[in-house]
Parts: structure tokens; sequence; C-alpha cells
């Protein structure tokens, strides 16, 4: 069981207590953390709440996480919207919402589950029978282009390329502010956040990470960027932007209280590019940007 403490601040004050925890952690869903409420494995002050409770900035929450289970994943007939797809890789554009694999609270309804039933469960076992045929992720608010190995020599290969930074990932997304600069690239180290265990952040002793971004378009108060990944860290090009004073747009957990949509940040997985691990040819891919993206890009032109 793992227990977490958090205190809410300023901007937290008020909020009710299953939105709060839902904040600082966002790989938990609301309805698992109402759950958790209801069992009595939340307290503040030492006592027993309601998700309806509104949490004041002298509270110490105090949360205890079960050990997740591990159930049986199944396959579910799930529809995918596919790039690309042949005995070795299958290439999808993951909708916003979608979790890529199983993890405490979202045991169904995820990409694994949809290619299983897609792949008849013929998916690489590395990663483990959590993660068959995942190779790597986006969040689950991020849209956009992910590769499932159908194999463990398509598996062994892209990580490969992963690990040795010759694939291609770029990312389009919507920020706050107008950025200056026509390009830029910003270095600095990544880790778990010292303050908030759930969040990411640049600390000292952090992972080498490293964001290049490119201005695609500005609309006064917000800029549209392209972001180009040299290295693949958890939450990076969120954390990235903020630190350089742009967070993204929609983001509840990195960005500003007061922003453009509500359904998590806007960001998308474009383009994805790789050697093929049974041709060794070059092939690239280009996910479309989901209807919302287009519509907030379509109403900020109208400005």
């Amino acid at each position: 069981m793992e227990i977490y403490t958090f205190t809410p601040d300023e901007e937290q004050k008020n909020l009710r207590i299953d939105k709060f925890l839902s904040e600082q952690l966002p790989d938990q869903s609301r309805s698992y953390l109402q759950k958790l409420l209801k069992e009595g494995n939340v307290t503040v002050n030492e006592k027993t709440v309601k998700a309806n409770y509104k949490v004041q900035l002298s509270d110490t929450v105090k949360l205890e996480l079960p050990e997740p289970e591990c159930p049986d994943i199944l396959p579910e007939d799930i529809p995918l919207d596919i790039l690309y797809e042949d005995e070795d890789v299958l290439i999808i554009n993951k909708p916003k919402g979608m979790v890529v694999h199983p993890s405490a609270g979202h045991y169904t309804h995820t990409v694994v589950n949809a290619v299983m039933f897609h792949c008849k469960e013929h998916l690489s076992g590395i990663n483990g029978v959590m993660r068959p045929g995942i190779v790597h992720r986006i969040d689950m608010d991020t849209t956009g282009a992910i590769v499932i190995c159908k194999n463990d020599m398509a598996h062994q290969s892209l990580a490969k390329q992963l690990k040795d930074k010759t694939n291609t990932r770029e990312y389009v997304a919507l920020v706050h502010g107008n950025i200056k600069e026509d390009s830029g690239t910003i270095d600095a180290p990544l880790g778990r956040s010292k303050v908030d265990r759930k969040k990411q952040a640049v600390v000292k002793d952090g992972r080498n990470a490293v964001t290049h971004f490119e201005v695609l378009k500005r609309y006064g108060d917000y800029t549209l960027v392209k972001c180009v990944l040299e290295t693949g860290r958890t939450h990076q090009i969120r954390v990235h932007m903020k630190y350089i004073g742009h967070p993204l747009v929609g983001d509840q957990l990195y960005g500003p209280r007061k922003t453009l949509g509500n359904s998590g940040q806007f960001l998308h997985a474009e383009k994805l590019g790789f050697v093929h691990p049974r041709t060794n040819e070059y092939l690239e891919f280009t996910a479309p940007l989901p209807e919302n993206f287009k519509k907030l890009l379509e109403s900020l032109d109208k400005r």
C-alpha cells in the first residue's frame, strides 16, 4: 500500500476533494478515487470525509492507495483509427481520454484492450501482461500516433531506435502566451517533483531531457508550436513548456486554473517515423488533428 500526503495551495482552496485528488493523482480515475473515499481510504486531518468535502489551506489530506490488483486483461471490441498495419507493427491515431495500457483504476477500455481484440492477441510480450505490444506511450489526454508491436522482433527493433534517438516524434501543441522566438531548444533534466510525487519537474539530478520547438502560428495570447522530442520522458513537453513560461492550453496538472477547454492538454502526436524492423525501410506517418483541436484553432483564427 502506498501512502500519500497532500496540502492544498491557494488555487486549490474550496475544491471538492475528489477533484483535488484527481489533480494530485492524474493516473487515477475520478471514479476510483471516489470509491476510495467511500471506503475510508482518504482522511482530512485524520477524519474521513465525503467526496463533496471542500479542501482548505490548513488541511492535511492523507490517501492510502491499495496495491493494484493484477486482473486478467481482456480483449475489447473498441474501434481503432488505424494509420498503418502489417505483420509486425500497427500504427493508430489514439483519441483523447484513452489510456494506453492498463493500470490501477484503468483496467478496461485501454489501447491494449482494443489491440488485443484487433490483433487476436498476437502482440509482443517483452513488457509483460499489462503492456503487451507497447513500446512507447502517450498521456491519456494526448492524442495522436502510437506504434504497437506485434512480435518481439519488432519490439526490440523499435525499442533500440527509441533508445538511440533515431526515430522521429513530432508533436503539435497550443500553449499560453506569445513566444517571441521563432524556435528554440529546451535542455533541462526531468525527474519526479520533490513537492508532488505525481508530477514531473525540472530537477538538478533528473534524467537528460531535450525538446526542440518551432512556432507555427501566433494568436496573441496563445501560440501554436511544433515540438520535436530528442528524449521521451514522462510529461516532457508539458513540463518543458511550463518551464519556459508557456504551459499547454487545457493542461489541468501543469497549466493555469483559467484555461481554454477542460478536458486535458491540447497536445497531439502528429508525426511518427522509424525504420521498419523487417524491411529496414524508413516509414513516416502523420495523424490528423482531432476535431476539438481543429475547432479551437478555428475559433482563435476568428478572434
